[in-house]
């Protein structure tokens, strides 16, 4: 019973996934697009689109594809549960993940984003899934039922998801938050190892999400104080995800399906950008096995970088940041380390699921 249950989660993950991708392929080739052609901007000495319109457009499209991501993921992972009276309370709550302030679309001055990522997204395809399979259930007289599925099911769950998220999850996300940044700033002043291993774990965990913007901003804050070595560690974490999972795919390509493998290409491509969103269709697939091996893959890369000293002047990573990096040397090695760190980890874990027969393609 309780397998069967996982392999049907698993299924709806992967529905929701095999939707999305586009997306995230999109988003990724576009920013990629305008950060690669963008001149240096001579603050920072970061790519920076925005003296360029055309580049700018570019950018904009690609980070509207990247927030329609999780509203498409969440939708299709309730569809796969309860068919179409699911999309509208998953769409709904996956964008609500993208910024869950309830007026987020009249934000007031110095009012932060609080975004629950990519897993805010997959519970909101699940709750809205699961919750509307409920609904579904309920006697109704023979008069409703016609409207059941295209007005009071979707009304309804929509209101129930929306609440809950940003009830129930908005406000321990934001005490999350406050306690990283807090615990980040003390581990500054104590263990350096510790808090580049700390650093790669948090961008690599949700990929863009609550946790890894944390990270992010921490780091780049330290850049204007003239640290930069919090930043170095963060640029090697940021590209070694979409880089490991796309090694993955290259080094055993019998263990992947192909829609994976053209979606490990895609990685490859925004890893050398510094686009860590590249890992999300892996992750979201495949969550348990996936996360935890780009979280390794990323210690150990920003670990290394910490050792050696790299500093990054810019806020971004991966190798396009290579030029305002010190000591480039041991920076490439730091991806290198951490990338095959996550594809030899990755690729051993799902060799041993496919000899305990595992499913594993891709829906």
């Amino acid at each position: 019973m309780i397998t069967d249950f996982f392999k049907q989660l698993r299924q709806h993950l992967l529905t929701g996934v095999s939707y999305a991708i586009p997306f995230v392929a999109c988003g990724g080739i576009l920013i990629a697009a305008a950060l690669a052609f963008a001149p240096s901007n001579p603050e920072s000495h970061a790519p920076d689109p925005s003296t360029v319109p055309a580049l700018m457009f570019l950018l904009k499209i690609g980070v509207l594809s990247f927030k329609l991501m999780l509203p498409i993921l969440a939708a299709y992972i309730a569809y796969s549960i309860a068919g179409k009276p699911g999309l509208v309370p998953g769409a709904i709550g996956g964008f609500l993940c993208n910024d869950l302030r309830v007026l987020a679309f009249f934000p007031q001055p110095g009012e932060k984003e609080l975004s629950a990522g990519f897993l805010g997204a997959i519970v909101a395809g699940l709750l809205a899934g699961y919750l509307v399979a409920l609904i579904k259930k309920v006697p109704t007289h023979r008069l409703i039922k016609p409207v059941m599925p295209i007005l009071i099911i979707p009304i309804v769950s929509s209101l129930i998801v929306s609440a809950t998220m940003i009830l129930l999850l908005g406000p321990p996300i934001v005490d999350l938050m406050d306690w990283l940044t807090v615990h980040l700033k003390e581990m500054q002043t104590g263990n350096a190892i510790l808090l580049a291993a700390v650093i790669g774990a948090m961008i690599a965990f949700d990929m863009g999400g609550p946790v890894n913007k944390v990270a992010f901003f921490f780091s780049a804050g330290l850049i204007a104080k003239g640290n930069f070595l919090p930043m170095g560690a963060c640029a090697v974490a940021i590209c070694t995800p979409p880089l490991g999972m796309g090694l993955a795919t290259l080094l055993s390509r019998r263990l992947w399906s192909e829609e994976e493998r053209d979606s490990g290409l895609a990685a490859l491509g925004m890893g050398t950008i510094g686009i860590t969103e590249g890992a999300i269709p892996f992750a979201a697939a495949d969550p348990l096995r996936v996360i935890p091996c780009l979280m390794a893959g990323s210690m150990v890369g920003a670990v290394i970088a910490m050792l050696a000293r790299v500093g990054n002047h810019a806020p971004h990573g991966g190798p396009i940041v290579l030029p305002v990096i010190d000591n480039r040397m041991m920076y490439v090695v730091a991806i290198i380390a951490g990338t095959v760190t996550t594809a030899l980890l990755i690729n051993l874990l799902k060799s041993f699921s496919k000899r305990k027969g595992a499913p594993e393609e891709l829906a």
